[in-house]
Parts: structure tokens; sequence; C-alpha cells
């Protein structure tokens, strides 16, 4: 893999390089690139965060025929001895949470830049395309070594601090394992308001048994909210190079393998792969999440628009 520094010619589209001492400056061209990208593709279309006339209580007023019994304010009834059903008012203010997982297997990149600087680019989109409004962003991130929690506020400011508290959070050591299940949990826990979540993994996590370790806090999460899964993947994740004899690494393990990339090898990584990743699909599907994949080697802002104008269809009412 070439050191960050190394990749002197890099696309246009590619996130900036997070060397110390320039992440503010990186942060702000991000923010640049999702503004001028980005931005409006969603504006306007969150006229409440959940099917229907709205979740906030509202007024009371007296029942009248066709009027939903289910909305029958029985207090208000009782009192006047005449039926009232209770108004609901759509919730507005969209309240997003990101679930970032840092852990050492995205300090790892091939392409255009490392898994690591792709989450935060995709932090960053998440963040200044829902933070418009009076809408409000937190988040938990997680390394493995260090978990970082930001409550939820409105604002610019805030929304430029946190993700420069996300990009500055310190690297985990090699074999230091990642939780993503844990990082989930600690946002599921204390229950939050009702909103957007966004979880950011590479989702290269263990199993148990048929279903992976994450799956069920997110299946718990999306009974509150609605989620969207952002993979983040480079090309070595999926398919070993022609290299003769090379070093398997495991950065969150320590567990290192001498192999020779043989055709028949190559084949048979390639297989696996691409059987996790389908299997990560169905069950990111079975949680109820909307998938966007990103990788190092792709235009990652082309991508988060074709996925923001498809959630922006689905949102409006129309075909995804």
């Amino acid at each position: 893999m070439a050191a960050r520094g190394e990749r002197a010619e890099r696309h246009p589209w590619a996130p900036p390089v997070l060397r110390e001492g320039r992440t503010e400056a990186a942060l702000r061209a991000l923010e640049l690139t999702v503004r001028r990208r980005l931005d409006g593709l969603l504006q306007g279309n969150h006229l409440g965060l959940v099917p229907g006339p709205g979740t906030e209580p509202g007024e009371a007023r007296h029942y009248q025929p066709g009027d939903d019994v289910r909305r029958m304010d029985w207090a208000v009834t009782a009192r006047t001895t005449e039926p009232h059903i209770r108004e609901t008012v759509a919730d507005r203010e969209l309240e997003t949470w990101l679930a970032v997982d840092l852990s050492a297997s995205l300090d790892f990149g091939t392409a255009e830049c490392d898994k690591r600087e792709l989450a935060i680019a995709a932090c960053a989109a998440v963040t200044h395309l829902t933070r418009g409004g009076g809408n409000r962003i937190g988040a938990v991130v997680a390394t493995g070594a260090d978990t970082l929690r930001v409550p939820a506020r409105g604002g610019l400011a805030h929304a430029r601090r946190m993700l420069r508290q996300i990009a500055e959070l310190p690297r985990p050591a090699e074999g230091v394992r990642g939780d993503v299940a844990a990082t989930l949990e600690a946002l599921r826990r204390p229950p939050r308001r009702r909103g957007l979540v966004s979880v950011i993994s590479d989702f290269l996590g263990p199993r148990s048994g048929e279903v992976f370790d994450w799956e069920r806090p997110l299946r718990g999460l999306s009974a509150r909210h609605d989620l969207i899964a952002i993979e983040v993947l480079d090309p070595r994740d999926l398919e070993l190079p022609d290299m003769g004899t090379v070093v398997l690494a495991d950065p969150e393990t320590g567990r290192q393998k001498e192999v020779v990339t043989t055709p028949l090898l190559r084949r048979e990584f390639a297989a696996a792969a691409a059987a996790h990743r389908d299997e990560v699909a169905r069950a990111l599907r079975r949680c109820g999440a909307a998938q966007l994949t990103l990788r190092t080697d792709s235009d990652w802002v082309s991508d988060m628009v074709r996925f923001a104008v498809a959630r922006k269809r689905l949102w409006s009412g129309g075909v995804a």
C-alpha cells in the first residue's frame, strides 16, 4: 500500500489527505465539495420522519364522522363528556446520528485514498446534507481503543467541530479489534429521538453463527430510526493482484501470512469476498437499512449523488 503522502497525483474527486496539521483545511475542502455537488438534493423533502399525519401531539378538537378512532383523546373526552380527537403535527426537525467505525481495518487503501479518509468524507457529506433548517446531528465514533461521543446539536459551528473531532481521533494500534456492534449499542441506549442514523463501516466484523454481531443492535435501531448503511471498500478487499509472493496482514489481530497469489488463490479469494459482501447486503436489508457502497477507486461524490437522488425520489413518494 502506498503511503498517504506518496499519492502525488490524485483524481479531482478523491477526498483530501488528512495530514497532521492540515485537518482543518482538508475538512473545509470537503465542505466545499459537498456544498457544490451535493447540497440542495435533499432539502425540503422530509415533511415528517414517519409516514402519516405526524408524530408530535397537537391540538384536541371535536370528533367528526370519519375521523380515525385510534386518535381519540380519552382524557379530554372524559373531562368534557364529548368525544375529542388529538391532532398530530409532523416533526419538521431532523435529528441525525453518525455511527462510525474507524477501526484498524480502515487504515488501509491502495487506490486514491485510505478507507478512513473515505469514511470521514462520508461523515462530512451526511453532516452537511442534513444539518440545515434547525436540524441536529451527533455522532458515536469508535476505533476499538477509543470511543468518541458527540451530542446532537445544530449549527454550522457544531458540525465543523464534530467533524474535526472525528478526523483527529487517534488511529488504533495494530492488533486492536473494532466492534461495530458495541458502537451501535452505544447509540441505541439510551434511546435517541426518532430520526436518521447513518452507519459508516467496512462491515468486516465477525459472525455469530448465521448472523453478524452487529445485526441485533442495528435491527433495534431500525425500529425507531431511518437507517442508511455506508459501506467503505478498497479494491483489495474484493480481489488480490497478481503479485507473486505477498504477506497478508490482519491489522485488527496482528496476524500475518505469506501466500503465493496463484490464479486459483485469487479466484477463491474473489469468490469468498463476493460471498461476504452478498451476506452483508442481505443482513442490511433484513435490518431495514438502505445501503450505499463507496470505494477508494471510485468517484465517491457521484456515488453519493446517485444515492441521494434515489432517496429524494423515495421520500417524495416517487419511484427510486
